[in-house]
């Protein structure tokens, strides 16, 4: 059986990553394990192991309690997510670079693409990047960007359902939230939304023509679907564009927040409309507010 194609995905936090990872999860010619964000390379680099060892340990103990208590909905797919869940977490222990690439094959028949679809990746150092992309003979990024200023409000409502404790405070939490961020307080959110700094480091570590760009704005549709499939060498098939993956809280963004953000985010349109030539219709309505 010929060596598949290894394929990273390094989307933005909120940018369709997940929904991507059901699309390919679910295409014949892909094989991806029930875990969608592996870590392997955030964790060496980050130093954050230890954490994502309990991430793991929590889950495999939310999964035993859901199959001890007799909830047969999902007992199928919670008897394979626990499998490979506590399987993984050895590896990611020991961070076995032979086992991690044997792990995303396991259980591959004639499927020829396997992947790991890790936002997180996104920030990683020229160096980690250079070094995947020579782990396999052939080796592909998918980087998945959404407008700016949408995605900032997304993560931070995602961060602020986090961190609420009743679930009525949301809309005030995003709002405290969206502030410090701006202010220099929630690094890490603005850090997740660093388009220039992953397409400066893609540029620098990856051959372009093993890397594909697309926006949240263009992947659900046959059009862009098609592309990827074209750039993966695998069947072109239509995606369930109904099925809204980790949908936010709600918390509407008001004008003054959309217009402080935009301008906040004014590098990030800029570069990479210089990059793509262009910007899609809803990143050029924002940038209309500034």
């Amino acid at each position: 059986m010929a060596a598949p194609i290894l394929l990273f995905g390094i989307g933005a936090t909120k940018s369709g990553t997940s929904w991507l990872y059901s699309y390919l999860r679910g295409h014949p010619e892909c094989h991806l394990r029930s875990i969608k964000e592996l870590h392997f390379f955030d964790t060496i680099e980050k130093g954050s192991t230890n954490w994502h060892l309990k991430e793991l340990d929590r889950k495999c103990a939310e999964l035993e309690r859901a199959l001890s208590g007799g909830k047969s909905g999902n007992a199928e797919w919670n008897v394979m997510h626990l499998a490979d869940t506590r399987m993984y977490a050895k590896i990611l222990k020991k961070h076995d670079e032979a086992a991690y690439l044997a792990y995303l094959e396991e259980g591959r028949t004639n499927e020829t693409v396997v992947s790991d679809i890790t936002p997180c990746y996104s920030m990683l150092s020229e160096e980690s990047l250079s070094h995947m992309a020579g782990m396999a003979d052939d080796v592909r990024f998918v980087f998945l960007m959404r407008d700016p200023v949408d995605r900032l409000w997304s993560h931070v409502r995602m961060i602020a359902k986090r961190r609420s404790t009743t679930g009525d405070d949301i809309e005030k939490r995003a709002g405290w939230i969206f502030n410090r961020t701006l202010d220099g307080g929630e690094e890490h959110i603005l850090e997740r939304g660093d388009y220039r700094g992953t397409l400066t480091r893609l540029q620098a570590s990856v051959d372009p023509e093993r890397v594909f760009i697309c926006t949240y704005e263009e992947l659900f549709s046959d059009e862009t679907l098609g592309r990827l499939c074209r750039f993966l060498g695998i069947k072109e098939l239509p995606g369930d564009y109904s099925r809204y993956v980790h949908a936010g809280a709600k918390a509407p963004m008001n004008g003054a927040q959309r217009k402080r953000a935009a301008a906040f985010l004014k590098p990030q349109y800029d570069y990479v409309a210089a990059q793509l030539g262009r910007l899609p219709a809803a990143w050029e309505a924002n940038m209309a507010e500034i």
